[in-house]
């Protein structure tokens, strides 16, 4: 694939399609907003505004870090709080397809739809790219950033219309035409991080404890694997919990799944071969976070597993 063909082909293709009008993107940091936040400036320039909406399900000071990492890239992006919003469009949810929906309704509608109506704008950039409409046309799992393939016309939904300059590449090719866009490694090579964020790694209803603890499981899997030179790697907790031992008393703590799996591009997946004294290592480390007293390893491909839980 001739990957800088791509980009002029889909700058040229954003500037006829907007015009002079207003558009407003999000981004989150991963490789496929990033990508297409760059795309966007080039095209539009002022035209574009950036912004970042903290919805309290981001790792641990990452929406700082990706605001000022673009910034260092010349690309202003406004920090939006929305963590309030999220948080209880969550409360009292379990089921997966539920909580997907949760957070698809309240970014499109709610949160972005809002920010819509200040900015005037009239198209949404979006990152989708083409195994987040597979899975979700097949069933599989909904991605909450797929609209128009469902049948949801945005216009109509949400007051403004979708671009969707990356939606006939896979992962392996959007990481190639960040390169191109000259893009840094810490990008680049990003591990795949999803929309709907830490809360797709929580099993059962997501609240700020629940929130807490996978997210200090997700920072020791992340420094531990950095090295692995693997496709993903992640860190889920589970509803169900298990007796345990501490400090001689009896505890019914929580149970931390740890994944880490081989792919190129997310359709199939399997299961990297860690050593046993590094899965060892980030044992002693998660069954130190507060409650919990369990951690296991994942040895399922995909298919028939997903790589993420929910």
């Amino acid at each position: 694939m001739d990957y800088k063909k791509f980009i002029e082909e889909q700058i040229a293709h954003i500037k006829e399609t907007v015009g002079r009008e207003k558009v407003i993107n999000a981004l989150s940091g991963g490789v496929d907003s990033s990508a297409v936040t760059v795309l966007g400036h080039r095209a539009l320039g002022e035209q574009l505004r950036t912004v970042f909406i903290d919805n309290a399900l981001m790792r641990k000071g990452e929406p700082q870090r990706v605001v000022k990492l673009f910034a260092s890239l010349g690309i202003d992006v406004e920090l939006v709080d929305a963590r309030e919003e999220f948080l209880s469009a969550l409360a009292g949810l379990t089921d997966p397809e539920e909580k997907r929906q949760a957070i698809t309704d309240t970014f499109y509608s709610k949160v972005f739809g809002r920010l819509v109506r200040q900015y005037g704008a009239k198209f949404l950039l979006h990152g989708t790219i083409l195994t987040d409409i597979e899975e979700t046309v097949a069933g599989i799992k909904r991605q909450h950033n797929i609209l128009a393939q469902l049948g949801i016309d945005p216009q109509a939904a949400y007051g403004y219309s979708v671009i969707e300059p990356l939606k006939t590449l896979r992962k392996d090719d959007v990481r190639e035409v960040t390169k191109v866009l000259g893009l840094p490694a810490e990008i680049s090579q990003r591990i795949p991080f999803p929309g709907p964020a830490l809360a797709t790694r929580i099993v059962g209803e997501v609240t700020l404890d629940r929130l807490e603890t996978v997210s200090a499981a997700t920072a020791i899997v992340e420094e531990e694997l950095a090295d692995s030179g693997a496709f993903q790697y992640l860190a889920v907790l589970l509803t169900d919990r298990a007796t345990g031992i501490r400090n001689n008393k009896r505890q019914f703590g929580q149970i931390i799944v740890v994944r880490c799996i081989e792919s190129t591009d997310a359709r199939t997946a399997t299961v990297t071969p860690l050593p046993w004294d590094k899965l060892n290592g980030i044992c002693g480390r998660i069954t130190q976070i507060k409650g919990v007293n369990r951690c296991l390893y994942d040895l399922t491909p995909k298919p028939p597993a997903t790589i993420e839980y929910i």
